[in-house]
C-alpha cells in the first residue's frame, strides 16, 4: 500500500496538520460523541487528531486519553485550551495495550477507514473490546461505499479557498484513484499557499460494507445496540451516507 496510518504527511507533516481544525473542526460527530460523554467518567478517543473533541470531554470532568499515531497532531492537541487535561498517547490502536478501561470508545473523523486490510480492523476492534468497561459502549463512523462520495472528490468539485490565520487565503483542493476490488480510495489532498508554494500528501481509506464491519465487531466479542446511518441519529438504511454502530460488550 502507498500509505498508512503512521506515514501519511497529512497527519505527520507539521505544516499539513496545521490545516487540520480548518478543513475538520467541529462537526456533527464530535458534537453527538461529546453529547455522548455527558454520562461517562471515562473516555478513550481513538485517532483523536487534533484533540479537539478529548479536550472538550475532559474539560467536563472526565478522565480522558486521547491516542493517535501520529506526533505533530498531538502537538497541536496538547496545546490546545484543556489539553492539559487529557492523557496524550502517540500509539497504533491496533496493538495498543493501555490496561484500562473505558465507559466510553470513540473514533470520529473517518479515522477507521484508515485501517486497510480485515487484519488491521480486526486488531483495532480487539483493542476496543480489550478497553471496555462492562457497562461501556463504542462508536466510531465508517463512510458507506454505496454512497460513492469518493466521486466528489476530484479537482474540480472539491476545489476550494480556506482561510489560514498565518498564511490567509489558500486554495485547496483533492483527487482521487478507487479500487474497486479492495474498496480503497487514494486521494490527494493540496494546499497552495499565497506564495504559490504547494503543500501536498496522499492518503489511502478503505470503503468497508455494513454487512462486513457487523461481521468483524460480532467475531471480537462486541454487540451493536443501534446502527446509525448518519451523526444527526438516523437509523441506519442501504443508501445511508455512514455507517456507524453504537455498541458495547457482549
Amino acid at each position: 500500500m502507498t500509505t498508512s496510518p503512521g506515514s501519511d504527511a497529512l497527519y505527520h507533516d507539521p505544516r499539513l496538520a496545521d490545516f487540520y481544525d480548518i478543513d475538520n473542526g467541529w462537526a456533527d460527530d464530535t458534537r453527538m460523541c461529546l453529547d455522548l460523554a455527558r454520562e461517562a467518567g471515562s473516555v478513550l478517543d481513538f485517532g483523536c487528531g487534533t484533540g479537539l473533541l478529548a479536550a472538550a470531554c475532559a474539560e467536563r470532568g472526565a478522565r480522558v486519553v486521547g491516542v493517535d499515531p501520529a506526533a505533530a497532531m498531538l502537538a497541536i492537541a496538547a496545546a490546545r485550551p484543556g489539553g492539559d487535561r487529557v492523557t496524550w498517547v502517540e500509539g497504533d490502536g491496533r496493538t495498543l495495550r493501555l490496561d484500562q478501561r473505558f465507559d466510553l470508545i470513540v473514533m470520529t473523523g473517518h479515522a477507521f477507514q484508515c485501517l486497510l486490510t480485515d487484519a488491521d480492523q480486526l486488531a483495532l476492534l480487539k483493542t476496543i473490546a480489550e478497553h471496555l468497561a462492562p457497562q461501556g459502549r463504542f462508536i466510531f463512523d465508517s463512510r458507506n461505499p454505496r454512497g460513492r462520495e469518493w466521486l466528489e472528490w476530484g479537482p474540480h468539485d472539491s476545489r476550494r479557498m480556506v482561510d489560514h490565520p498565518r498564511y490567509g487565503a489558500v486554495e485547496s483542493w483533492n483527487d482521487f484513484a478507487h479500487d474497486p476490488a479492495t474498496g480503497i480510495v487514494t486521494y490527494d489532498t493540496y494546499y497552495r499557499l499565497p506564495n504559490g508554494e504547494l503543500l501536498a500528501a496522499k492518503s489511502q481509506i478503505r470503503f468497508t460494507s455494513k454487512e462486513y464491519i457487523a461481521a468483524l465487531v460480532d467475531e471480537n466479542g462486541l454487540t451493536v445496540d443501534r446502527w446509525l446511518g448518519g451523526w444527526q441519529g438516523s437509523d441506519f438504511v442501504p443508501e445511508s451516507k455512514e455507517v456507524i454502530p453504537l455498541g458495547r460488550l457482549k
